[in-house]
């Protein structure tokens, strides 16, 4: 009889310590599938709702008045765009900013009404990442107004609204914020360039930080440094609460993958090596009568083997799918935000079809060894 049919017949003999390893691996699998799988969607989630928060790093000239700035909510001082567009050329995988938005902002009066007019460029994104620009995209020619600008100058969408000598079409219904954007009017660039007279010229570049840091470092400096290297005229200014409320959210998930992850894989580790014990002990007698038999160590260990490749390459095809199924099935519901991005890993999948097997035979290695060194007359003198 050859080895592959002397496993599958005690597989079918002890259907009871077969279905109990299979189901072992096979939950160990789908929990490192979905875990996966979640940890992504997760990461997914918490950048998309973090960066909808609005942006973290404000650039602004040196010469500022930090006093100023913070009183105000924006800088006096004008800087030239092209400061923007060498700063966009950086933009790649390896420098710890993206999504760039220079802007236009300055105080502004409308029928006796006191408001920030502020201009937005285009935003500039890293290359090839797939990532889509931040904000709401401001056509020509349209504004946008916080709710208690439209409340003042009993505006509605659609209606026309002159800013200046200009004339302007309201893009946006209005809502309440509670933030200054209720007293704000957002243009394009070049429209607020060209209602203050201020050509070519802006006043804050805005991005979101990339840093993936330890508790013990320090983003504001490593981003001053890296920023200023590239435009030393700016200053860099970072809302400390966004950005920590992101890193706070990455390593909490880095810490709970951590501990789960490992503490799968030992408790399958052990039930599998458990299993492996109580079918040697069961199959004392059997072994005895094949090493009589001149059936070699080499046999012997193979049969306790195979079997447990043989479970474990099941195990990882049943975990697989089903750690895949439960995370596209349940998965939208706890991402809404990024619920499209949830799709299958298919590499994950295949790394785990060949690496169950030789987490199983590993786990049944010493439970194989134990039976390959039972004396032969010994085992059959006790049974």
């Amino acid at each position: 009889m050859s080895v592959l049919s002397h496993i599958l017949r005690e597989m079918g003999f002890r259907k009871l310590n077969t279905l109990f390893s299979l189901l072992g691996l096979s939950l160990a699998v789908t929990v490192v599938v979905a875990s996966q799988l979640l940890a992504e969607a997760d990461e997914r989630e918490t950048r998309r709702v973090t960066r909808d928060m609005g942006f973290n790093l404000r650039l602004i000239p040196a010469k500022t008045d930090l006093t100023q700035f913070y009183r105000d909510g924006f800088s006096r001082h004008a800087m030239d765009v092209s400061m923007l567009d060498r700063l966009a050329t950086q933009l790649t995988n390896n420098v710890s900013f993206n999504h760039l938005v220079g802007s236009l902002r300055r105080e502004y009066t409308i029928n006796s009404q006191d408001v920030l007019l502020v201009g937005l460029s285009e935003t500039y994104v890293a290359p090839g990442q797939g990532k889509k620009p931040m904000g709401f995209v401001i056509k020509k020619g349209t504004i946008h107004i916080g709710s208690q600008v439209a409340l003042v100058q009993k505006k509605k969408k659609g209606e026309k609204m002159h800013i200046g000598v200009r004339e302007f079409t309201v893009a946006n219904d209005t809502i309440e914020t509670g933030t200054p954007d209720d007293i704000t009017i957002f243009a394009r660039l070049d429209d607020v360039q060209s209602v203050l007279g201020l050509a070519g010229k802006i006043n804050e570049i805005e991005a979101i930080d990339c840093l993936c840091l330890t508790a013990d470092q320090d983003p504001l400096a490593i981003l001053r440094k890296e920023i200023g290297g590239i435009l030393p005229e700016v200053q860099v200014v970072q809302k400390r609460t966004l950005a920590d409320a992101r890193a706070k959210q990455r390593q909490t998930r880095e810490k709970v993958n951590g501990v789960v992850l490992p503490s799968v894989l030992l408790a399958s580790a052990v039930w599998i090596a458990l299993l492996a014990v109580f079918n040697v002990r069961d199959r004392r007698q059997e072994i005895g009568i094949l090493r009589a038999l001149g059936k070699g160590g080499g046999r012997i260990a193979g049969l306790f083997l195979g079997k447990a490749v043989m479970v474990g390459l099941v195990a990882a095809l049943i975990g697989a799918a089903l750690g895949t199924w439960v995370v596209l099935e349940f998965g939208p519901s706890l991402f809404p935000v990024t619920k499209k991005a949830i799709h299958a890993n298919w590499p994950l999948a295949a790394q785990l079809i060949v690496a169950t097997p030789l987490f199983a035979a590993l786990a049944s290695f010493i439970p194989a060894m134990l039976a390959v060194s039972h004396d032969p007359a010994e085992t059959l003198r006790e049974d």
